[in-house]
């Protein structure tokens, strides 16, 4: 692309696309008729997000996941309209929005009752206590307007002793009462480990974890997929994006980005498609706060093109050459390493949303959440330790004093 082309360099439009969202950049509806290019004479046109098995369940659900945290009265419109394209795997949490997330679903049945028996619903409980858990239940289908939940997950699971056999339990009573159909749990932390250790249980029904261009390569992630897979867990992948803290235009980048507005789409998108890309995952969750991303998300999922071998390469290439910038949340590593205990692995994450994503609020409002003794003695720990044994090499002193800064 010419530097002057419209005026707009592809450097400038790396930067755009990055800060304004991928449907600022690159109108949803150009790549969705480019979907309807790509397709033969001989091929139905697809119109709605297509779907794949999640585990053993029997259930199929769409491979995009309308994920986030959905205000009462603003998104209404948007929950019809995901609906509308396919988009039929809804994914919220108790604590979302101080509930209103939930809220803001039940609304929606409430109005259109018929369309919960295609809705996927899926929500999470911070609580690990059987009691805990029963009253967040309870909460959340009363706040959600239906009898049932379709998966109900354990949130942000570090480690797979924080459930056992009470949980397992509770969860086959769950079922029986027919509150909820299937059982899982959530994991930005350790996941691969989480994976491994869930799918000898034999009683996990479903697993979201952070999953993306970079994590997809490791070894480790590798087999934690093939072991779920094998045990017949449905996989959800979140954080796809694998946005990281820093600010920085690369060459690798530049390539990528000129490579997939030639093919007729974002980088953005083409990340989504790089998940996509192994079938064991049943469904990305995309968190979609306004119509622009939910459009070009669901063009990304329309769209037949496949990323080739060379597309592929280039993506891994870029995820090497970037991995200080990125925590894989490897915390069972780095955070023992402390002479106190630090939930690194969140400081980085929330860090994450406040640079990558650009959601503010959120990463100061979950930051303020460490309890303040914590957040008190952040700057004067030793890190040298963990960052010596970050597999990323991450500079974890740095990033710890930054994210201080903006989100303290």
């Amino acid at each position: 692309m010419p530097n002057d082309e419209k005026g707009l360099s592809r450097r400038d439009f790396l930067k755009a696309a990055g800060t304004a969202g991928a449907g600022s950049v690159l109108a949803a509806a150009g790549s969705l008729a480019q979907s309807r290019a790509n397709a033969s004479e001989s091929e139905p046109e697809i119109t709605q997000v297509p779907k794949r098995a999640f585990g053993k369940t029997g259930v199929d659900v769409s491979i995009l996941s309308l994920g986030g945290m959905f205000d009462i009265s603003s998104n209404q419109l948007m929950l019809r309209q995901a609906l509308k394209w396919g988009v039929t795997y809804w994914d919220t949490a108790d604590c979302y929005e101080g509930g209103n997330s939930e809220l803001g679903i039940g609304q929606y049945f409430k109005r259109y009752p018929d369309t919960r028996k295609e809705v996927f619903l899926v929500t999470k409980s911070d609580s690990r206590d059987v009691e805990g858990m029963t009253q967040l239940l309870e909460r959340s289908l009363e706040r959600m307007s239906t009898n049932y939940i379709d998966l109900y997950f354990i949130h942000g699971m570090r480690s797979i002793d924080e459930i056992g056999t009470a949980t397992k339990a509770w969860a086959e009573k769950a079922k029986s009462a027919g509150k909820i159909k299937f059982f899982g749990f959530s994991t930005h932390s350790n996941m691969e480990q989480l994976m491994m250790d869930a799918a000898k249980l034999g009683w996990i029904d479903g697993i979201m974890m952070s999953y993306n261009f970079r994590l997809m390569q490791t070894d480790k992630m590798k087999a934690a997929v093939e072991a779920c897979a094998k045990a017949g867990i449905g996989l959800t992948a979140m954080k796809t994006q694998g946005g990281s803290w820093i600010s920085r235009v690369l060459e690798s980048e530049l390539e990528l980005t000129d490579r997939f507005i030639k093919l007729g789409y974002t980088d953005k998108q083409a990340k989504l498609k790089a998940v996509w890309e192994n079938t064991d995952i049943a469904s990305i969750c995309s968190q979609m706060p306004n119509m622009s991303i939910l459009t070009t998300n669901i063009a990304a999922a329309i769209n037949r093109t496949r990323l080739s071998a060379k597309e592929l390469n280039l993506l891994e290439h870029y995820a090497r050459e970037t991995a200080s910038d990125y925590c894989a949340g490897c915390t069972a590593i780095c955070e023992p390493c402390l002479a106190s205990s630090v939930p690194i692995g969140d400081i980085m994450r929330y860090y994450m949303y406040y640079q990558s994503y650009g959601d503010h609020d959120l990463a100061r409002a979950l930051f303020a959440e460490i309890d303040q003794t914590t957040r008190d003695r952040l700057l004067s720990l030793d890190y040298s330790e963990a960052e010596r044994k970050c597999p990323q090499r991450i500079k974890i002193a740095r990033r710890i004093e930054e994210a201080t800064i903006v989100l303290g």
